[in-house]
């Protein structure tokens, strides 16, 4: 199997990443329509205690798989490449199913632990045996990953969307006369079908790609001798999982907190569980949707930066950083004026639901830090500072919670909004100073100018084109599309005319990309 270069498997990820978000996008409005703005509230409560197990039973193996087969895979040691597999299969699996079992036998205290609303309980059943699926699958990932091979990755995310999409069609209308409850705990079925078809893919790659040259040794062979091999996998992995696990907690905790803070604010349990689902089933999946660009780029840029400080390559380092801080750029700007710009008819043409542009609204300027947050912690992990990761969320989980329950509390789901906003900034500020002091980060100052002319310009052209198209009698979903069109036309324009891209190279994505790293 061909090892693809950083770009070209940035890429591959990217779009099987846009193709899998457009699915996931398209699946989530369609979950909306049916089960309303109560019905996702009960999804979104059920779903954060999933991440717990899975940090869990995968101790952080899949980042640390990747960082340490990309630097095997640069010494042409074969045979610790497989090591690493087998020590991280064998150690997730047996955790993975252990800690399914514990779930499903306490299933009753858990719930009555972390979830607010008791309907969110066959949710949070159905989709609990995921765990050890996810957790295998994220192991494999992460070899692929470290291999650099990307492809394989991106079909598996492609397949397990599809599958999963295929089975909520036909479920959640089946199931939606039984109630609510039962409708969102069928959508949570899907999702663990659609993982079960992403590993049989991944599997069956795995067959196809192994390596040859390991010497031979068996599985228990590797077992036996794989003691080292595991202290240098916990060795990242283990502030890893402290950073997923912390996150994991907190994520379970979010729905309570808010509802918390809401009820303290004078808002009931039924329009507290709206609002809370307006934010996180709406609002949210629109912030999160340009992300899927700098999350792939992410996942190449770990072995990438680990391959280059191996070689002790600083240059090959800071270029890497410099490409994924002119994407997460060029992603974020358009991106964040889109969501600012036409918050509320985006809401009304997708939802029917207005008021979640507000909200919308009200996060998307500060949100545009959030692009940046994944490439900055995907360099921190590949140079081995796992533990800064770790410390630097654990500060920013603290400080964002105590946001979001006073703000909360005093201005209800705007306070909610405030101290969301107040953790996004945090935590992005953090990373960066500890990258800073590690090997220097250089920001590029005209460059930013050159984006937040062609932001303005942008956002003034989209505002009057929208108003104009309305005016003239244009439906709004055909008003929306096109003014959002012609405003990234004119932000393209302006970073062409003031030198912040090539024009020759920006009609070729591929090399545009490449020429990321080359134009100032």
């Amino acid at each position: 199997m061909q090892k693809q270069s950083f770009v070209r498997g940035t890429f591959i990820l990217t779009a099987a990443a846009f193709v899998t978000r457009l699915l996931g996008f398209a699946n989530g409005i369609f979950l909306a329509r049916l089960l309303g703005a109560e019905g996702i509230g009960l999804l979104m409560m059920a779903h954060p205690l999933l991440p717990l197990t899975i940090t869990l039973t995968e101790l952080g193996l899949p980042v640390a798989i990747s960082k340490l087969v990309a630097e095997a895979d640069a010494q042409g040691n074969a045979r610790k490449v497989k090591r690493i597999l087998v020590v991280s299969l064998s150690v997730t699996g047996t955790l993975s199913v252990a800690l399914t079992l514990v779930s499903l036998i306490g299933s009753k205290a858990i719930a009555a632990l972390f979830l607010p609303d008791p309907r969110a309980y066959p949710a949070m059943l159905a989709i609990t045996p995921i765990a050890p699926i996810i957790a295998v699958s994220a192991v494999l990932k992460g070899y692929f990953r470290g291999k650099q091979h990307m492809k394989s990755i991106a079909f598996s995310d492609v397949l397990e969307n599809t599958v999963q999409i295929v089975g909520i069609l036909a479920l959640v209308q089946l199931l939606l006369p039984y109630g609510l409850e039962y409708a969102a705990a069928g959508a949570m079925v899907c999702s663990v079908f659609g993982e079960g078809a992403g590993l049989l893919y991944l599997l069956a790659r795995y067959r196809r790609s192994r390596e040859r040259g390991d010497g031979g040794d068996s599985i228990a062979t590797h077992l036996r001798n794989g003691k080292r091999t595991l202290a240098e996998l916990l060795h990242m992995g283990l502030p890893t999982t402290g950073h997923g696990f912390v996150q994991s907690i907190y994520s379970a905790f979010q729905p309570m907190l808010v509802l918390k803070s809401l009820a303290l604010a004078g808002v009931g349990t039924a329009v507290a569980t709206k609002q809370f689902g307006m934010l996180a089933g709406y609002a949210f999946p629109l912030l999160f949707f340009p992300s899927f660009i700098t999350h792939s780029l992410s996942t190449a840029l770990i072995p990438a930066i680990s391959e280059a400080n191996v070689h002790k390559n600083g240059m090959v380092i800071h270029q890497r950083m410099d490409q994924a801080m002119r994407i997460a750029l060029y992603v974020g700007a358009p991106s964040t004026v889109i969501l600012y710009v036409w918050a509320t008819p985006l809401t009304t043409l997708l939802y029917h639901s207005p008021e979640a542009g507000k909200l919308l609204q009200l996060m998307a300027p500060i949100f545009f830090l959030h692009y940046f947050e994944a490439p900055l912690h995907a360099i921190l992990l590949g140079l081995g500072k796992a533990s800064t990761t770790m410390w630097n969320f654990i500060v920013m989980t603290v400080f964002k919670a105590a946001a979001i329950y006073f703000l909360g509390m005093q201005f209800g789901i705007t306070g909610v909004v405030l101290g969301i906003n107040f953790g996004i900034v945090f935590i992005t500020l953090l990373n960066f100073l500890s990258i800073s002091s590690a090997i220097g980060f250089y920001i590029n100052l005209r460059r930013i100018v050159k984006v937040a002319i062609g932001m303005a310009l942008m956002a003034a052209s989209g505002q009057y084109a929208h108003a104009l198209l309305l005016r003239e009698g244009f439906p709004p979903a055909g008003s929306l599309v096109v003014s959002v069109l012609a405003s990234l036309l004119v932000f393209l324009l302006a970073l062409i005319v003031t030198g912040a891209v090539d024009g020759r190279a920006a009609l070729n994505v591929p090399s545009a990309l490449r020429t990321l790293s080359l134009r100032k």
